[in-house]
């Protein structure tokens, strides 16, 4: 049984979400915060994007482990398309909000604790294997469509809509629409594991999906569980 809500994060829900997913490929993007781990927490960082009604799925700090989760994954994040990073003019709100925060039958949203100039991969990277365990149990594959994320300085690629649509894992600076350019040069290979890189896990059949455990997260804020 698959999970909305990530096995042992804390929930800081928001109050605002991009609404029902379209069908499609499944996806993951990943996206900096611009937010450095060593001063700020994974929950403030939370709370302030749910403030400004642009909150991913996760927020994840790599070098505590620390994951925050604003959203189930059956309902639409609000990030991609905004402001990659916490310091910007309040008075850009609110954020028009593009189509690729809807497309795919699931389109994970993961903010990171880290700068595009500084990859995150080079941090030690704690609670990644739950992250993707989690993943994993949504039968989202472990592939890059469009390979590895271009450099903070060269982050102005084109951006495909046909490798897009492939589903799988993407950072923000390769989706269609969007102008972000995190999560910068991270390895690719680090984060989701070399040997992993091409292997696609079965779709479910249209008739026989995961079954979705809800769970009862109906509080503003869970403490974290296990």
């Amino acid at each position: 049984m698959a999970d909305a809500w990530m096995p042992g994060t804390r929930c800081i829900r928001a109050e605002t979400d991009g609404g029902q997913l379209g069908g499609g490929a499944p996806r993951v993007v990943w996206l900096t915060l611009g937010a450095d781990p060593r001063v700020v927490s994974a929950w403030s960082v939370a709370q302030r994007l749910n403030q400004e009604n642009r909150p991913p799925h996760l927020v994840w700090d790599p070098l505590t482990g620390d994951v925050a989760q604003l959203l189930p994954i059956v309902r639409a994040g609000c990030a991609l398309g905004t402001p990659e990073h916490l310091d910007y003019a309040p008075d850009r709100l609110p954020h028009p909000l593009p189509e690729v925060n809807h497309e795919g039958r699931l389109c994970v949203q993961i903010g990171v604790l880290a700068s595009p100039r500084e990859p995150f991969t080079c941090y030690q990277m704690i609670g990644l294997s739950e992250i993707l365990d989690w993943l994993d149990s949504w039968r989202i594959p472990r592939r890059w469509p469009a390979g590895a994320p271009a450099p903070y300085r060269h982050a102005t690629r084109p951006r495909s809509r046909a490798l897009w649509a492939q589903g799988g894992h993407f950072g923000v600076s390769q989706v269609p629409d969007c102008d972000s350019i995190g999560p910068g040069g991270i390895d690719i290979d680090q984060l989701t594991g070399r040997d992993t890189i091409d292997r696609e896990l079965a779709e479910p059949p249209v008739t026989d999906s995961p079954a979705i455990r809800l769970g009862p997260r109906t509080a503003q804020v869970v403490a974290a569980v296990g």
